[in-house]
């Protein structure tokens, strides 16, 4: 049996399969990855790199920069459809065969997919909120006002900021909560496409595993959760491209 067809054995036995999905997954729908070789990271906007653009502080200062840049990258998400991982793991919920998605992403591409159970651990620009007065508005308000060039802004003289977390903010609490307490009822966490470098967020799957989770990674370059890992695979799109064949034979 090759190592695809592992997995999906060891999904069929679970009780209980957690996945954690990170920039990796998101590729396989044109959506750049921020820490890899082609990475957002990479690149810089007016004299900032793009990573300090997600500084809480710098937002705060001139919230022009963020927005400026964002426009071509977080307010262009219905340019993006789901890919086979996304699908996949929807199937997998319809199924009774995965409970939860935990992710890092804030393209909400799981959501588009069908998932119903997806905690973002690092936010969503779904709703923005004002910073002055709390007012909020949806992405669907937001997203024609910063595509038109301009910041949005509130009634009372705040600035709308995406309840995506910036450098500098803690994570939600109660999503997070949530996440940690998946993670360590899991039997089995699929970790899909993240580096697992960013922390809080990166230290769940291994608290899974502290808890007796079995560990499985799909992602394209080490992360230093393998050692851990009951299987490592490198290529999500193909992974998962057989995991849905697979399925087809399994699944009514």
């Amino acid at each position: 049996m090759n190592l695809v067809g592992e997995l999906h054995d060891l999904i069929l036995s679970s009780t209980n399969t957690v996945v954690f999905t990170g920039a990796g997954v998101s590729t396989g729908s044109g959506i750049r990855d921020f820490r890899g070789k082609h990475g957002i990271y990479n690149d810089t906007f007016r004299g900032y790199r793009v990573e300090e653009l997600f500084g809480i502080d710098l937002f705060n200062s001139d919230p022009s920069l963020f927005y400026t840049w964002a426009k071509d990258f977080v307010y262009d998400l219905e340019a993006f459809q789901p890919c086979i991982v996304h699908h996949v793991l929807a199937r997998l919920e319809r199924s009774g065969l995965l409970k939860t998605i935990v992710t890092q992403n804030i393209d909400r591409l799981h959501t588009l997919a069908g998932s119903q159970h997806v905690l973002e651990v690092h936010g969503s620009p779904s709703l923005h909120h004002c910073q002055k007065c709390g007012a909020m508005l949806t992405y669907d308000e937001v997203a024609p006002i910063v595509r038109a060039g301009e910041v949005p802004m509130c009634a009372c003289g705040g600035v709308f900021k995406p309840d995506i977390v910036f450098y500098g903010e803690n994570l939600p609490e109660a999503v997070f909560s949530q996440a940690v307490r998946a993670c360590q009822e899991a039997d089995l966490i699929l970790v899909l496409g993240s580096s697992l470098t960013v922390y809080p967020a990166a230290a769940l799957p291994e608290e899974g595993y502290r808890f007796g989770a079995r560990v499985v990674i799909v992602n394209d370059a080490p992360t230093q959760l393998d050692r851990r890992a009951i299987l490592k695979l490198d290529d999500l799109t193909d992974t998962f491209m057989q995991l849905g064949d697979l399925l087809d034979g399994s699944l009514p």
